[in-house]
């Protein structure tokens, strides 16, 4: 093919179809194109005769700095377009547009008046005109003759980069936004936009209308429309117009830039931009937190209702149904859209997190259940059975066999045996369930006993009067064990959150608005986690194989020895810095809006069950001290000729020697202060709730409500510690049968220790609702390991000063603690008191007195006469201690008419009913 090549200067707008293509350096320019690569030789045959030539307008003849850094260029862009025919007789032509380096031989040129060399239609020259003010009239005519104007920034620019002097087809002043691509959304002011984009283009910016990959930056005037969509999702700054003047206002400065992150995070745009916020569902702290951060991030808020809101945030959690019906154009969202758009820096799109009304047939399902009575009592009691069991089922369920007694009893084990729940219709589908998980699981175990899974009692047993299943006796050891389980279970889900949810995320690359935090900061927050989990993850394996394969003469403690040394290595590094690790949380909480926002969506999955990073991170600092009281118990229900024991024992001394490693200073003596002004408050109290890990969290003052753990009626103290619960009553009357001749340096505790609970056997915490027979109660569902049945314990609070649902909502958070589970909330069951038994009436009437003072008289005269063998004189002696003198002569008068046993009982019945 003959090449009839025909090379011309490129006018700005003449030949140049596409005028974007010479916009900046970042254009879609042809320097790879054939003219750049040629020969000289080639080159000089086909280029024009061209003049090339610099024209300093006005003040910038005036300039010297200016005239000098044009004298070290001596090379000038200047653009040709060769013009390519076809193929024979075809009659399309094509245009190849290039960019090529010519020298400046002429001198630069100094004028007032452009009038005379304005003419950019002039194909002899290439002139590039330099002036300093873009708004003069002399800007004005030699941008209408399609002349190429420059600013001293440029030219300043070249010199100092020893580069040729830059061409653009519009006017440059400045190399400001060289290499940037803007695209805008939101504008409805063309006057507005047009200046905007004029603005671009005179500092080294190309334009585009759609949204694309080779946007660099988005100028937005709202968070709405698609192309701000598509922004956040690929990460390109969103800004503002102001970006853009601030940087006009600063396109002299040859050192600075527009695209320099601190300078253009000034002008991002804020995620609730042009939106209306209102709350509902939060309380007054966090409401007044989220209206703060609202202001903060651009928006405003309103109160719910208002029609001129645009968005409604709801508190998923508590609101149950939205008391009224928005209007379509609002957007009615969950928590969790607010506190991403704060991360992401950017409007979340609200699709994802829409509020749906939140019913669960499960739980209308349980209160239905637990509404069924019978007026029968031997009904009623195993209708309260079956409803704690009923209300226990989720904890109850154990993917392990009972332990194994002998062959035969193997082979006649039925499925009831593995679960504590009623044999109703409504179970059979969930025991199929659990029939086929546990087939498939253990199917070595459980081969001979699963087929019986039919809810039927086994041939050679014959049916039980109840539909409840009987449970064969279960070692306490057992349940200990399975308890250690369960908690290692649960502990190592609550690391791998701690992993999954906050630690790998963070660490995440390309994180949409930039890291969230420095890599030396989540270091010092999160530490040596990742060893913690890989240990216990090993841990928790070995304690499944042996439960699986369960037997008395298994080997807890050795499991524990075998990683002894690896947890000596992985918990001081993050226990003794576990301070350090709380304080960066915090400062950077504060300082790091982001990072606050992050805390909050996570805080809200159900993973954290609503707990603070600073709430997960504790646990290992309990954990350790957890196992080795779980040891402890196992040990007691362990026998002496029993392996095991010494194994456990060492087992307990290794967990004490990783403890020693931990830092003392970091316990609060504050804490353990006030455990022992419980210890002296309470008589009886056990001397192991003095413990160095444990603290006092809560004091409530209660009335009992049922025969346990107390009689009805009585005046109960519990004492909520970070790991158990302490229950005592309030001491009736103390008669001081001696006197310390040094007198008494204490007065009498005023309590009775009834029992210390450990938090782990509480299965539920049941929220009473307030009837016109039970008023401000609540229960727990307890299981201590040598019980075979779940107890019920009730209560009523005692004054006002005790909200019910914070003090429920605080135990359960530390009972979650304890057991390792992080849905605490979950541990609370609202119920009706009917369905248990429960009532507050005639609490404080005189016949529920007098009942009691009976119960309590009952008790004290059977222990006067398991004393009528004392000697009268001691029983006298007793009397005048504590009388006054003429309750003195009238007593020792009474005492010298008795002479009988049973005279003495009645005495003494007389004188407790006197108390």
């Amino acid at each position: 093919m003959a090449d009839s090549s025909i090379v011309t200067l490129g006018t700005a707008r003449s030949l140049l179809v596409d005028s974007s293509v010479y916009d900046s350096r970042i254009a879609e320019t042809t320097k790879d194109h054939v003219f750049l690569g040629m020969a000289c030789e080639d080159g000089e045959d086909m280029l024009p005769k061209v003049e090339t030539r610099v024209v300093l307008v006005g003040e910038a003849g005036r300039n010297g700095a200016l005239v000098k850094a044009l004298q070290a260029i001596r090379v000038m862009e200047v653009p040709v377009v060769k013009i390519r025919g076809g193929e024979a007789g075809a009659e399309e032509k094509m245009m190849i547009k290039s960019i090529v380096n010519m020298d400046i031989n002429t001198p630069c040129i100094m004028t007032d008046t452009v009038q005379e060399i304005g003419d950019g239609e002039n194909t002899e020259f290439e002139t590039v005109f330099v002036l300093t003010d873009f708004d003069s009239p002399d800007y004005t005519y030699l941008y209408k003759r399609d002349n190429r104007i420059v600013g001293p920034p440029v030219v300043l620019h070249c010199a100092a980069k020893e580069e040729p002097l830059l061409f653009s087809c519009r006017p440059l002043y400045s190399t400001t936004m060289l290499n940037m691509s803007l695209c805008f959304t939101g504008f409805r002011n063309k006057e507005e936009i047009k200046n905007l984009v004029n603005l671009v283009h005179h500092m080294g910016g190309t334009i585009r209308k759609d949204f694309s990959t080779k946007v660099t930056h988005l100028i937005a005037y709202s968070t709405h429309g698609e192309k701000y969509r598509l922004a956040v999702c690929m990460g390109t700054p969103i800004l503002t117009p102001s970006w853009i003047h601030k940087a006009w206002e600063r396109r002299d400065d040859l050192s600075f830039h527009a695209g320099e992150e601190e300078f253009r995070t000034e002008f991002k745009v804020p995620p609730f931009q042009d939106c209306i916020l209102s709350f509902l569902g939060f309380s007054d702290e966090e409401k007044a937190n989220m209206e703060e951060r609202t202001l903060k991030h651009g928006g405003s808020y309103l109160e719910v209702g208002d029609e001129r809101c645009t968005h409604m945030v709801v508190e998923e959690n508590s609101v149950k149904e939205l008391p009224f019906c928005p209007s379509k154009k609002v957007f009615v969202v969950k928590q969790e859209w607010f506190w991403g758009s704060i991360q992401m820096d950017a409007r979340a799109g609200e699709s994802m997190y829409l509020y749906e009304k939140n019913d669960s047939p499960e739980m209308k399902k349980a209160v239905s259940l637990l509404s069924l009575t019978t007026p029968n009592s031997n009904r009623k009691r195993r209708r309260l059975r079956d409803t704690l069991a009923q209300l226990t089922k989720e904890t109850e369920i154990s993917p392990f066999p009972p332990p194994r007694k002998r062959a035969s009893a193997e082979h006649s084990l039925s499925m009831n045996s593995l679960l504590d729940i009623s044999n109703t219709p409504e179970t059979c589908k969930a025991l199929a369930v659990c029939q086929d998980l546990l087939r498939r699981r253990f199917s070595t175990a459980l081969t001979t006993c699963l087929p019986t899974v039919c809810l039927a009692p086994a041939e050679s047993s014959k049916p039980s009067k109840s539909s409840t299943p009987v449970l064969p006796k279960q070692s306490a050891r057992w349940q200990v064990s399975k308890e250690l389980y369960q908690t290692e279970s649960n502990y190592v889900d609550i690391l791998s959150t701690i992993l999954q949810l906050f630690k790998l995320p963070l660490e995440k690359e390309g994180q949409v608005g930039g890291p969230i935090l420095a890599q030396e900061e989540i270091k010092t927050i999160f530490g040596s986690i990742p060893d913690i989990y890989e240990v216990h993850t090993r841990i928790k394996s070995d304690l499944e194989d042996l439960l699986t394969d369960w037997s008395e003469d298994r080997s807890v403690g050795d499991i524990i020895l075998k990683y002894s040394k690896e947890l000596v290595k992985a918990y001081p590094p993050f226990v003794n810095f576990f301070e350090m690790s709380k304080e960066t949380i915090v400062r950077c909480e504060k300082q790091k809006p982001r990072f606050h926002a992050f805390l909050k969506i996570n805080q809200s999955k159900p993973e954290c069950g609503r707990q603070t990073l600073v709430e997960l991170l504790i646990r290992p600092v309990q954990r350790l001290p957890s196992v080795a009281l779980l040891l402890n118990d196992i040990k007691k229900h362990t026998s002496d000729d029993n392996p095991d024991k010494i194994t456990l024992e060492k087992a307990i001394e290794s967990l004490k020697e990783v403890m020693t490693h931990i830092n003392e200073d970091k316990r609060k003596t504050e804490g353990q202060k006030q455990i022992f002004d419980v210890v002296y408050e309470v008589d009886g109290c056990p001397a192991n709730l003095l413990s160095s890990h444990r603290s006092l969290v809560y004091r409530v003052e209660t009335i009992a409500l049922g025969d346990q753990p107390c009689d009805r009626g009585e005046n109960v103290t519990l004492f909520l510690f970070n790991d158990c619960l302490e229950i005592a009553r309030k001491r009736h009357k103390v008669i001081n049968t001696f006197k310390s001749p040094l007198g008494q340096t204490r007065p009498p505790p005023p309590l009775k220790h009834i029992t210390l609970m450990p938090l782990s056997q509480i299965r539920r915490v049941l929220d009473l609702q307030d009837t016109e027979e039970c008023v401000n109660a609540f229960a727990l569902v307890v299981r201590p390991p040598t019980e075979q049945e779940n107890l019920l314990f009730s209560f009523q609070l005692a004054g006002e000063e005790t909200v019910k649902s914070t003090w429920l909502k605080m135990l359960c958070r530390h009972v979650a603690n304890t057991i390792c589970r992080a849905d605490a909330e979950d541990l609370i069951q609202c119920t009706d008191p009917d369905s248990l038994q429960v009532s507050t009436k005639d609490m404080d009437s005189t016949l529920s007195k007098a009942s009691r003072a009976i119960k309590k008289t009952s008790k004290k005269v059977t222990r006067a006469f398991s004393f009528t063998k004392t000697p009268k004189r001691v029983i006298q002696r007793a009397f005048l201690a504590n009388s006054t003198p003429d309750e003195k002569g009238q007593r020792l008068n009474c005492e010298n008419r008795m002479s009988s046993s049973s005279t003495l009982a009645v005495s003494l019945l007389f004188i407790c009913l006197s108390e």
